[in-house]
């Protein structure tokens, strides 16, 4: 089940990415050779107008096949050249080229907007509620993250459990609430740990022995590698829930950005941690963990999953959005096209590495389970 999510989520993202493109050439008078769903070999097309529109055998995403994208003697002599990318103004190429990136972006947006909408899970600790006075209801205290190979983890505890009774076998929590749980747990190092929880309306029982030595800052802490928290859910009106929505898109993007920066420069200086990589492998798992958490997490899933997809397809690298609008911007430049033969050899090229480079993180994944 978690494979057929995962391609569902892949063919949205990457055909929002590339319908991006496709309207935006369309709405500029660039010819569209066709707009796929999936990757050929083909199962069937169908011509209206001048675009085949085509039904793929391979699964993951989709494409458009841009008339002069990849320059041809066709695309920048031919008859119809005039309605070639190749020979547009500098700045509609690059329209069509960010409007994939955009309507990722634009994707997240609606996501997560969709979420406040319908019901999202937040933290009452959260600026949300704390600078905003926004309410939540259904509150209940609940595991935000597990360490990994804690004695928590062990126990079969997850991020999402709603905590209903912590107790040993002589002394119980009375008040619910991460300050007191957390103390609690502090208190009986050592000691067995029943937690009474409930995931997917199903009520379970963990038993916990706490551990010194997880929490950094106090390794004579005990502790049983979990972050606490009280969550609730919190509901907004359409105006409002667009509107953090957008909030939401932006401050994730900026994280996002910041994380895959740090990734980058640890990649050149050969400090890069490839187990903190997920490739197709590793986000089929992850996307099984988000539908099992419910459909907002799925849709908040997907969102993060779509603006990532939006920041690398910016990176100023060959066969990516961003090589091309560095591309576009050296001919601006220089106030003359680059050799096609060129452009098309160093996308090329482009493009080899990036297969080589998800080989390598799909290698990393498939270890990992092992």
């Amino acid at each position: 089940m978690s494979i057929i999510i995962f391609i569902i989520v892949l063919v949205v993202l990457i055909l929002v990415h590339e319908f991006g493109h496709f309207i935006s050439a369309k709405k500029s008078g660039i010819r569209v050779d066709e707009f796929g769903i999936g990757f050929p070999p083909r199962i069937f097309g169908k011509k209206i107008g001048e675009t085949t529109y085509s039904l793929n055998w391979i699964p993951f995403g989709g494409f458009v096949k841009i008339f002069g994208e990849n320059p041809d003697e066709e695309s920048i002599s031919g008859p119809d050249s005039k309605r070639s990318f190749v020979n547009k103004k500098r700045r509609i190429q690059a329209l069509v080229i960010v409007a994939g990136v955009v309507f990722n972006m634009l994707l997240a947006i609606i996501l997560f907007s969709a979420g406040f909408l319908i019901g999202m899970p937040v933290s009452d600790n959260d600026p949300l509620i704390v600078d905003k006075g926004y309410e939540i209801t259904n509150s209940a205290l609940t595991v935000i993250s597990v360490l990994n190979e804690s004695p928590a983890m062990e126990g079969g505890l997850k991020a999402g459990d709603e905590l209903l009774g912590v107790a040993t076998r002589s002394e119980a929590v009375e008040v619910l609430d991460a300050d007191t749980v957390s103390e609690f747990i502090a208190s009986h190092g050592g000691e067995e740990i029943a937690f009474v929880y409930e995931r997917n309306s199903e009520v379970l029982l963990a038993e916990v022995v706490p551990e010194s030595g997880i929490v950094d800052d106090d390794i004579e802490r005990a502790a049983i590698g979990t972050l606490l928290g009280t969550v609730g859910t919190l509901k907004l009106p359409i105006h409002k829930a667009i509107i953090e929505g957008v909030v939401l898109t932006g401050e994730m993007t900026v994280l996002i950005a910041v994380g895959l920066g740090g990734f980058i420069v640890s990649a050149f200086t050969l400090s890069a941690d490839l187990s903190q990589v997920a490739g197709p492998v590793g986000i089929v798992g992850l996307v099984g963990d988000a539908a099992a958490l419910g459909l907002i997490a799925l849709l908040n899933f997907t969102a993060i999953i779509s603006i990532h997809l939006a920041i690398i397809n910016l990176l100023p690298f060959p066969a990516l959005d961003g090589g091309r609008l560095v591309v576009i911007a050296i001919e601006a430049i220089k106030k003359s096209a680059i050799k096609p033969k060129i452009v098309n050899t160093v996308n090329g090229i482009g493009f080899v590495l990036l297969i080589l480079l998800m080989l390598v993180v799909t290698y990393s994944d498939i270890i990992k389970l092992f």
